[in-house]
């Protein structure tokens, strides 16, 4: 078997969310966004798929090393692959992303489950058929009734509860929100959450993440007094020095990194400087399902979990096929948002949940995306 065709379709769908000018997301008027999907197919009529924005699969990036290393290869040489598509970053003027490496690879993956029948996750490893997941927010707003307040946060988390949730993150106000940011008002949204849900949910804290060392220090001392689980990226991560001396500083434990670069060799780092207690990983971070699955086994063998960051199948197939994961991020949520209706180009979602707060694994071959080809087809904006 050898793939024989590397393709991208971009299309449009609608949406209700809007990002803010640096990137968050919020709720917002309903307008037309544009999603590509990176198709492979070999001599044997198998395909295999997955969804990027379409800035991150442009044509130079499916031309100059996609359609390269992949086209006349066994798609079953993924380790090979991979490896050979990571060789081309260094000559690529940083054009060939870790996030591209990801949507490559879960392609691959994708493909690989389709033709043999099977989950992605039971061909990981399969180590679970459900998971807990926790609800985490989107960042503060000022949206009157959103996300604007302590007590609005309060409001929502009381939702969530009701709703199945056993844990929730908090995504905190972040420029250009007018007051952000701001450690006090961090924390009274915590303590607002706290005294709403009471002692048993759990809660975690993702804040601004520029913090000085001084703020993010009496952030987490007051994290402490409310039993937060985590506090999760309040300073540069590339400032490792800064999280090993927080970590001494404080009995909450510290998670990371999230967004930092260096794929598993930083995360090592990061464990062998003791900057965390909880390693922090996540597919399109690291460059793929494989990489993720590698920090996980690290972390593993330290006797530490591995948290996985952020949602969708990818990472839910990680989550399905590890042991040292407590939990699976659902989200971004908000409460003028419904999460559990499917994109326009998805019959279903990745990840419904039942009343008692646990995602069940897809059942479907591959990754489990249950896509509706003939919305994509109807709304198709170009093909490479």
């Amino acid at each position: 078997m050898k793939i024989i065709s590397v393709d991208v379709t971009v299309f449009s769908y609608p949406t209700r969310r809007v990002s803010d000018t640096a990137g968050h997301s919020h709720p917002g008027e309903e307008s037309q966004a544009k999603m590509a999907m990176l198709t492979l197919t070999t001599d044997e009529g198998d395909c295999g798929y997955a969804f990027a924005p379409p800035e991150v699969i442009r044509p130079h990036i499916i031309n100059s090393f996609f359609k390269k290393v992949l086209i006349g290869q066994n798609p079953f040489d993924r380790e090979r692959l991979w490896n050979d598509l990571v060789h081309w970053q260094r000559g690529s003027a940083n054009q060939l992303t870790d996030r591209a490496l990801a949507i490559a690879e879960q392609a691959i993956w994708d493909l690989l489950g389709r033709k043999l029948g099977q989950p992605v996750y039971k061909l990981l490893g399969g180590y679970r058929d459900k998971v807990l997941a926790y609800g985490s927010t989107m960042c503060g707003d000022e949206l009157a009734d959103g996300l604007s307040t302590p007590d609005e946060y309060a409001r929502f988390a009381e939702q969530l509860v009701a709703r199945g949730y056993k844990g929730i993150k908090l995504h905190t106000w972040m420029p250009p929100v007018s007051f952000a940011p701001s450690p006090q008002m961090d924390v009274r949204a915590c303590a607002a959450v706290r005294e709403a849900v009471g002692p048993d949910i759990s809660l975690m804290l993702d804040g601004y993440h520029w913090y000085s060392r001084s703020d993010a220090l009496y952030i987490g001392r007051e994290l402490q007094k409310l039993n937060f689980s985590w506090f999760e990226e309040p300073m540069e991560e590339q400032s490792m020095a800064s999280y090993c001396w927080l970590r001494e500083n404080l009995q909450i434990d510290i998670i990371g990194p999230e967004s930092l670069a260096g794929k598993y060799f930083s995360r090592a780092d990061w464990v062998k400087a003791g900057a965390c207690d909880i390693l922090r990983a996540g597919v399109q971070g690291v460059g793929g399902i494989t990489p993720c699955l590698k920090v996980a086994h690290l972390a593993e063998s330290f006797g530490m979990d591995c948290e996985i960051h952020g949602n969708g199948a990818p990472n839910l197939a990680v989550v399905g096929a590890i042991r040292n994961c407590r939990w699976y991020e659902r989200g971004l949520l908000h409460p003028f948002l419904d999460y559990d209706q499917p994109a326009a180009y998805l019959n279903s979602i990745i990840d419904p949940m039942d009343s008692d707060g646990y995602v069940s694994l897809p059942t479907r071959p591959g990754l489990g995306e249950d896509i509706n080809f003939d919305y994509i087809e109807a709304h198709t904006l170009s093909t490479d």
